[in-house]
Formats: structure tokens, C-alpha cells, sequence
């Protein structure tokens, strides 16, 4: 008696007459969810996996589905006498790598190829990182830096053939140039199809019989460099400048990859940056700051004249406008802004504190002779 099935719609989650674009897209979403090789050991999920391949197997077949449509199993399935034995069969325009590609993001298990291209073909090269050191005054106004680097650049003997001269590379008789051979595989009774790299060429489609001495067969060679870089005004810690082409060389024949130049802005002994602003603390005297006074405040352009109004209180900010850090697209320049903070004499003679005593009194201040320590001393001895 044959083997009770479910009716291959069923398997698939979908309804008699979908169309195939239907019967492609349920199959790829349960072949995901059911392979043996995301489910190890499952007994399961391998099942349901062969029943999906089986169902998929007829149904995206237009004669076998014809078939199945009018008479059912006994249409297809070789125990009731209407068909061929076993159910492996090719996915056609199905490949498992598009599958298992993107599901995991790429190359399911160094396994499954597939939409990849082929891999001898152009291919840029890496791209290098490197950080720069800069101060202050350059990260706000700009500069030109000289930056050694080690790249890989592009065979000045064998101009990237990785072959000797006079002599070329052979197309590999087992990729056939590709770099990538297809593999059939088959287990439970279905059998699918897969890519890998090539083992012979390693994955660059060509055999190379008589290397170049200088490079040995690589194409390219190590090499230190100096390489100039622009630094824009007004780039900022942690901001990168790309400058392309200028990181390792491509392979065969694919450019070369870029150079990032990471900045890192030392702190300034005096000077703040918030964005385009520059802050800055200007300390002054008790009288300074009383009676006012004429100030030489330092900025990034140098110093510049101020007049502090008298009786400027301490946290006191004011604005310089145009003395910030330029804008890196504009060029605009932002503002710099002072904050007063106010000195309090120490260390006073005799003299200075009759001064400062005659002072208070004139304010109407009452101020002990010894200052308010003195007058919590004496507070404390007639207790």
C-alpha cells in the first residue's frame, strides 16, 4: 500500500493553481527554514525538507503538474504506475547560493556560489586607514601633511600578470577561467546543485606555469610610500578625509582602493571647541573687573583688543564675532566667546586690607578688622 502524503499545495502552504513565480517564492522561504544544514540532526526538519524538494520537484514541472492537477499521486507517483522513480530533479533558475546567500549574508557555509559573478574578474583593491595627528590651529585653518604609508601597488615587471616575461597564464582547464567549478550533490533522494571556489587556481581562474621573479606570481608587491593630504579648515576630531585610489592595487585589472585619513585634534592649552565656536576663559582683577579695562584677548588669529565694561560680573560671556573655526563647507568663520572669571586678591598686606576695610566701610559693608573668620573666632570665645 502506498505511503500516505500530503497533497503537495499543502506542503508548499498554498492553494491549487498558483502560479510559479507563487511556487518559487514559498519553496525558497521553506527550503530556508527546513535545510539540514541549518537544522543539524533535526530528523524533522530533514523530512519536511524532502517532502517540500518532492512537492516543489513536481509542481514547478508544467507536465508533471498537469498530470498531478488531473489524476493526483497516482499521476506522478511511480507505486500507483504513473511515473519515474525517485524525486531528485534540477531547480532550474533555482539556485540554493541566492537562497542561503541571503538568508545569511553571503556564501552559505563557504559552500553555495551562485549571483556572485565570477571571481577572477576586477576587483578593487582594499582600502587603507590611517590616523593623523594635528593641532589645533590646523584642524581650523587647514594644512597640507606628508603621511608614510604601506600599500600594495601594481607589478612594475610583469604589470600584474604575476607571470614572467614571455610568458603567459594558462585559462584553468577545470574552472575554465571562472574561478568558481559547480558541484552536484544529492542526499535523501533529492540532489541540488551547488558553487565553490575552484581548488586548482584557487579562485583566479588561471595557472601561472613560470611566476614573475619580483613579485612571485602575485601581481603586485609591497611598497612604503609618501602621499600628500589636503586637510580642509575646519575638520574636526574624529572626521576622516578619503583620498581615492590611493590604498592597495586592484586585481586584474580593477582599481585601486582608497586611503581614509582619520584626524585627531590635540586639546589647546587654552582654547575650547564646540563646532564652529571657540571658548575661552579671560581671567582679570577685582578692579579689572569694578572699573572696567582695556583687554588683549587671544584668539586663533591672535590677539585682539576688548573693552571690559565696569562692574562685569564673574560668568560674565561676551562674543568676538569671526574669530571661531571656519565652517568646512562654507568656509564661514563661527564666533569665539569669552567668559569673564574674576580674581580675588590673596595674600594682602596690612596696607591693602585697611584699603579694602576703608572700601567696605564707604559701602556700607560692616567687615571685621580680622575678616568674618576672625568675627566667628570671637563668637565662639564668648560661649
Amino acid at each position: 500500500m502506498p505511503e500516505q502524503k500530503r497533497d503537495y499545495y499543502e506542503v508548499l502552504g498554498l492553494s491549487k493553481g498558483a502560479t510559479e513565480e507563487e511556487l518559487k517564492k514559498a519553496y525558497r522561504k521553506l527550503a530556508k527554514k527546513y535545510h539540514p544544514d541549518v537544522n543539524p540532526g533535526d530528523k524533522d526538519a530533514e523530512a519536511k525538507f524532502k517532502e517540500i524538494n518532492e512537492a516543489y520537484g513536481i509542481l514547478s514541472d508544467p507536465e508533471k503538474k498537469t498530470r498531478y492537477d488531473q489524476f493526483g499521486f497516482a499521476g506522478v507517483d511511480p507505486s500507483y504506475g504513473g511515473g519515474g522513480g525517485g524525486f531528485g530533479f534540477d531547480m532550474g533558475d533555482i539556485d540554493l547560493g541566492d537562497i542561503f546567500g541571503s538568508f545569511f549574508g553571503g556564501g552559505f557555509g563557504g559552500g553555495f556560489g551562485g549571483g556572485g559573478g565570477r571571481r577572477n574578474g576586477p576587483q578593487k583593491g582594499e582600502s587603507l586607514r590611517v590616523n593623523l595627528a594635528l593641532s589645533f590651529e590646523e584642524a581650523a585653518f587647514g594644512c597640507t601633511k606628508e603621511i608614510e604609508l604601506s600599500r600594495t601597488e601594481v607589478c612594475e615587471e610583469c604589470k600584474g600578470s604575476g607571470c614572467a616575461a614571455g610568458t603567459t597564464a594558462e585559462t584553468c582547464p577545470d574552472c575554465r577561467g571562472a574561478g568558481q567549478v559547480r558541484i552536484q550533490r544529492g542526499a535523501g533522494g533529492f540532489a541540488f546543485s551547488t558553487t565553490t571556489t575552484c581548488s586548482k587556481c584557487r579562485g583566479t581562474g588561471k595557472i601561472i606555469h613560470t611566476p614573475c621573479k619580483k613579485c612571485g606570481g602575485a601581481g603586485s608587491v609591497r611598497k612604503k610610500q609618501r602621499v600628500s593630504v589636503t586637510i580642509p579648515a575646519g575638520i574636526d576630531d574624529g572626521q576622516a578625509v578619503s583620498l581615492r585610489g590611493q590604498g592597495n592595487a586592484g586585481t586584474n585589472g580593477g582599481p585601486a582602493g582608497d586611503l581614509l585619513v582619520r584626524v585627531q585634534v590635540k586639546p589647546h592649552p587654552q582654547f575650547q571647541r564646540d563646532g564652529v565656536t571657540v571658548l575661552y576663559e579671560q581671567s582679570v582683577t577685582f578692579c579689572q573687573a569694578a572699573l572696567g579695562a582695556e583687554l588683549e584677548i587671544p584668539t586663533i588669529d591672535g590677539k585682539v583688543k576688548y573693552s571690559l565694561p565696569a562692574g562685569t560680573q564673574t560668568g560674565t560671556t561676551f562674543r568676538l564675532r569671526g574669530k571661531g573655526i571656519p565652517e568646512l563647507r562654507s568656509g564661514r568663520r563661527g564666533d569665539q566667546y569669552v567668559t569673564v572669571k574674576v580674581q580675588v586678591p590673596t595674600n594682602l598686606n596690612a596696607e591693602q586690607k585697611a584699603a579694602l576695610h576703608a572700601f567696605a566701610a564707604s559701602m556700607g559693608e560692616e567687615v571685621p578688622e580680622g575678616g568674618l573668620k576672625s568675627f566667628f573666632d570671637k563668637k565662639k570665645k564668648k560661649k
